[in-house]
């Protein structure tokens, strides 16, 4: 019996979401990604609320470049708004996507925008 791709990303998901969970002192940074945008937001599980957020859709400076460029420019955004938020260090949740590519881009571009992880 074959998996689709969407099930071995939800398995790999739930795995990840057992060992990894956002705290008021070490939020959790999740990433989505569809075809076309990126998406990031800083969670804290405890309390259910996200404390920023930013995507490559309605950011007419996040459609310059390819979609690679994108993620990076979204991740110091994303490093951006955090830190006017008081947060600095994160818990990296990759969502069951392969750290590469996109994910990765935005994950550096989170780190050289101040954020640690």
């Amino acid at each position: 019996m074959a998996f689709s791709k969407l099930k071995r990303r939800q398995k790999i998901k739930s795995g990840i979401r057992k060992k990894i969970s956002g705290t008021a002192d070490k939020p959790r940074l999740t990433v989505y990604r569809s075809n076309k945008e990126i998406y990031a937001q800083i969670v804290n599980d405890v309390d259910g609320v996200t404390l920023a957020s930013a995507g490559s859709l309605n950011d007419a400076k996040a459609q310059d470049g390819n979609k690679v460029a994108q993620a990076s420019y979204v991740g110091k955004k994303l490093a951006e708004l955090a830190t006017k938020a008081g947060v600095e260090t994160v818990v990296f949740d990759r969502n069951g996507y392969l750290y590469h590519g996109r994910v990765k881009a935005l994950a550096d571009g989170a780190r050289e925008g101040g954020l640690k992880f």
